[in-house]
């Protein structure tokens, strides 16, 4: 996951009751007043928009009733998993079920534009957890535990020393401010349990979820391509940085859309 701007929400009717019961404490607005991301209160779509994410928030509506258990059928979410190794720790951590459980709490997830766009939503955020999984294959981040990635610049997050903040999870949560942040937006103490990550399913997809609808889901779904989502998630890849791993998404989200049958689009690369 990237490690500048961001580095898995203009969240989503479900999910923004806790989300902004948790935020709206820091933004401290009053009644009728919306607290925004940023942490400002105001009464018009920047604040109650997709950025809201406490008091009266007015999220749009899904724009299709897309079925996306459905799409991610057992053969599709399986057909994953099957091309890791046996014994890797993922292949019985990640699950459909806890998958299915999650989006609940994401009614906007898959559910922008047509039937064809929620599919090619769909086939990106599976593509980047692919590549970031090897196939739901490692639940942390490969050797991640040499790392802490702690950036104290971050004030708002101050690192626990005792603990560490690598790759964990579907779409690989780094940083102690990612940490700090999806923690604060979901309900759980990313600073001083990060671990838990790892240990939970629920969990581990929620800051998945969390992460695409904060930061991929509305590019995506107005329709910069797929190359906008590799930004968000690692941009260090984009601009010739890391051009092998930028085309390992690519491959991987143009073979989920052809077995959903629909075509992947243009602006593909970032």
């Amino acid at each position: 996951m990237k490690s500048t701007s961001l580095l898995f929400l203009g969240v989503f009717l479900g999910g923004i009751l806790l989300l902004g019961t948790v935020s709206a404490q820091k933004c401290n607005c009053a009644r009728g007043l919306c607290c925004s991301k940023y942490g400002y209160c105001g009464s018009d779509d920047a604040y109650c928009g997709r950025d809201c994410r406490g008091g009266p928030c007015s999220l749009p509506a899904p724009q299709n009733n897309a079925n996306v258990p459905g799409i991610v059928t057992v053969s599709f979410f399986n057909g994953i998993v099957s091309k890791s190794a046996r014994n890797c720790p993922g292949r019985s951590f990640y699950t459909r079920d806890a998958f299915l459980k999650v989006i609940r709490d994401y009614p906007h997830f898959g559910r922008s534009g047509s039937i064809a766009d929620s599919k090619r939503e769909i086939a990106a955020f599976f593509a980047h957890v692919t590549h970031e999984t090897g196939h739901f294959c490692y639940i942390e981040e490969i050797n991640g535990r040499s790392n802490d990635y702690c950036d104290k610049t971050k004030t708002k997050y101050p690192c626990n020393p005792r603990k560490s903040y690598y790759g964990r999870g579907p779409i690989q949560l780094t940083w102690n401010y990612n940490y700090g942040s999806a923690g604060e937006s979901l309900g759980f103490d990313g600073l001083n349990n990060p671990e838990i990550v790892a240990t939970d399913p629920v969990v581990s997809f929620k800051t998945a979820l969390w992460f695409w609808m904060e930061y991929a889901h509305w590019d995506f779904a107005s329709g910069k391509g797929f190359g906008t989502t590799i930004r968000a998630v690692n941009e260090v890849e984009c601009d010739g940085g890391n051009r092998a791993a930028m085309s390992s998404r690519v491959k991987y989200y143009t073979d989920y859309c052809n077995q959903l049958g629909v075509p992947a689009g243009d602006n593909l690369m970032c």
